[in-house]
């Protein structure tokens, strides 16, 4: 274990958005100097951090003369091109390091897995053409998913596949690219579980959270969940399954399916996650200070709610009504700084606070 850094220290965070974001702030309040790379010079996170770096991910070089003025990075996005994470590399300590970021970028090596952490998962198929697709239905029935291997999120990439859907129109619809095809699960609900994990496998894992999600984007997480012990216990032992199986080094979520209760693993975000957005306002120590606690290799805050929760996305021009948000008792609204409203994007969140037990 690398001794902790001192506050001061600088600390680099690779992709610029909100939550790049977000993490820069929580860092800034340890007393932490904070750098941003990312393609945008105007990105959301850079306004808010002590200096941008602004290059492509392919030039290696300047990647290499970021990460040299770093004492340790991150990165906010499971995207990051595993390129640019060569080159970081080089010259300074990621964390989480290469396992999270390279396994959770392919849907079908992250389910593999997932099985092999010894955790339940749906059915699912590797798919390399339509002749696969057609065999994989075969077996695994419809309704099914079929969802691209690489670069899928807030239900980019993904088709659903019907009784009547045609196989060929599915096919085409993700690009023909390669893919895996996932059973359906007949859930109760969707839930998640946020936790962070430091150099020496210690784990702070927040309460269950429940999620409603419309057209693949998050909409609704309420927190705690009204789940029984015996599932808040299972979520857990899920939560060091999988943080043990990455080695992982920071904050990471799962997300998971409620069916017949019981917990099926559903993805993996090696990373600050918006369904923990809620603890920034209910919790002591919010995730993305958590995150920066253990890539700094600081202990960990405490991950106990002090209030319940209700977060709501803003969703493209939800956020037009900003002021009367803003004016809303008992709740606090966080804006991500993006110039441009668009619909589907995700421009903040607000986060209504309750007594435990009381949220509606």
């Amino acid at each position: 274990m690398t001794q902790p850094l001192a506050p001061g220290s600088v600390i680099g965070i690779l992709g610029g958005g909100q939550l790049g974001r977000m993490l820069a702030t929580a860092g800034a309040e340890l007393g932490f100097d904070i750098h941003i790379f990312d393609p945008d010079r105007d990105c959301p996170a850079g306004r808010t951090a002590t200096r941008v770096w602004s290059a492509p991910w392919d030039d290696n070089g300047a990647v290499q003369g970021f990460a040299a003025r770093c004492d340790a990075l991150t990165f906010e996005w499971e995207n990051v091109p595993t390129s640019a994470l060569d080159a970081a590399e080089s010259r300074a300590a990621v964390r989480p390091g290469r396992k999270s970021l390279e396994l959770t970028q392919d849907r079908l090596v992250e389910k593999s897995f997932i099985r092999e952490a010894g955790c339940r998962t749906v059915e699912f198929a590797e798919i390399n053409a339509l002749p696969e697709l057609v065999a994989a239905i075969e077996r695994i029935g419809r309704p099914s998913i079929l969802k691209t291997r690489r670069f899928g999120y807030d239900g980019k990439g993904q088709a659903l596949i019907r009784e009547d859907t045609d196989l060929a129109s599915a096919w085409a619809e993700i690009g023909e690219k390669p893919a895996i095809l996932e059973a359906f699960a007949p859930f109760e609900r969707e839930l998640s579980i946020v936790a962070a994990r430091t150099q020496d496998a210690k784990i702070a894992a927040y309460p269950l959270a429940e999620n409603r999600h419309a057209g693949g984007i998050l909409r609704v997480t309420t927190a705690p969940a009204d789940v029984s012990a015996e599932l808040q216990a299972n979520a857990l032992q899920i939560a060091h399954a999988i943080g043990a199986g990455l080695d992982h080094v920071g904050v990471f979520a799962v997300e998971l399916f409620e069916v017949a209760g019981e917990l099926i693993v559903n993805e993996i975000a090696p990373r600050v996650h918006n369904s923990g957005h809620w603890t920034m306002d209910a919790c002591v120590c919010s995730q993305f200070e958590q995150h920066m606690r253990a890539v700094a290799g600081w202990p960990l805050g405490s991950a106990e709610p002090h209030s319940a929760c209700e977060m709501t996305n803003l969703i493209g021009a939800d956020v037009e009504p900003w002021q009367e948000l803003a004016a809303e008792k008992g709740a606090r609204l966080h804006l991500y700084g993006k110039r441009t409203i668009r619909a589907g994007r995700k421009m903040g969140h607000i986060n209504r606070i309750f007594p435990l037990g009381g949220q509606s």
